[in-house]
């Protein structure tokens, strides 16, 4: 009896070991199969891009939000949440897994136009994340023709659009501080093909101009589109806020313009200052004196 009792086990032992043994010479993990996906990766800081339209619908709002994500993706420096309504715009809880004003570091508008769908609170909210939270915004081309019923956005921004006198064209550009990150990357004077605003209530000494149109190379001839007498066409400016940091700029118009790498070069780095990871001025200077140049 014994003798079987020990048969027995044998032959249970038997399949049992020989598994094993096959598990040793083959791995559980099968070689031949792809890793297994990394845990998302932590980016530095937080991007809402803002691309609602309630005016005019610029071709290069997509091409604009696309670029901004995928300048933050591939430098691993911000992680964008895109989005063409103002839902998020708003430090209340909404619930859902929404991401709200609080979980950002900085706010971008791509070309928005006319009175975006903001409440009153959501507006305070929105003064109070770069005024009083330090956090930053950036304008891109149409956002200066946005909320022309809101006093304190034009306050913000800078002003608030009036014409664009030439419309598309080869626009001589001044650098007025080429040491200023956003725009250090381009020449002293150069040309770039894009639609440069007119903007109104707006006033030099109350930002820090980084790039204008110079005058002396402009055609002010039967162009009733032209209202500031200054002829002082500023094309990029940052600002404070408060706390926060504003950069604005009029170039972007078109669907090439961010396929440029000086105009993208421009934002990557303009979304940079504002969320603090660079440094350059915002104190106003006075006007450059160009050649032939009465102002």
């Amino acid at each position: 009896m014994r003798r079987i009792r020990i048969a027995f086990f044998v032959c249970l032992l038997t399949p049992i070991l020989a598994t094993f043994t096959v598990a040793q010479d083959h791995p559980a993990v099968d070689a031949s199969l792809p890793p297994p996906p990394h845990e998302k990766q932590v980016h530095l800081k937080r991007v809402l891009v803002i691309g609602q339209t309630k005016g005019f619908e610029h071709d290069s709002v997509s091409d604009g939000m696309a670029a901004i994500y995928n300048m933050g993706r591939e430098s691993g420096l911000w992680e964008a949440t895109l989005r063409t309504d103002v839902e998020l715009i708003t430090k209340k809880d909404l619930g859902r897994n929404a991401k709200t004003l609080d979980y950002f570091d900085a706010l971008v508008f791509v070309s928005t136009t006319g009175e975006l769908d903001l409440d009153d609170s959501q507006k305070k909210d929105m003064i109070s994340f770069i005024r009083d939270d330090g956090k930053g915004f950036v304008g891109v081309h149409a956002a200066l023709d946005t909320n022309y019923k809101w006093p304190e956005y034009g306050d913000m921004i800078g002003g608030w659009f009036d014409q664009h006198p030439w419309s598309t064209f080869n626009a001589p550009i001044i650098n007025e501080d080429p040491n200023f990150p956003a725009v250090r990357h381009f020449p002293k004077a150069f040309v770039k093909y894009d639609e440069i605003y007119q903007p109104k209530e707006w006033s030099r000494e109350k930002v820090n101009v980084l790039l204008s149109l110079d005058p002396t190379k402009l055609n002010y001839a039967n162009n009733p589109r032209i209202h500031r007498t200054d002829h002082d066409f500023a094309v990029a400016w940052d600002k404070m806020y408060g706390k926060g940091r504003v950069f604005y700029s009029t170039l972007g118009h078109t669907q090439e313009s961010w396929s440029d790498p000086d105009i993208r070069k421009m934002y990557f780095e303009a979304i940079r200052w504002v969320l603090g990871m660079t440094e350059g001025s915002t104190s106003s200077h006075a006007r450059p004196q160009t050649s032939g140049d009465g102002h």
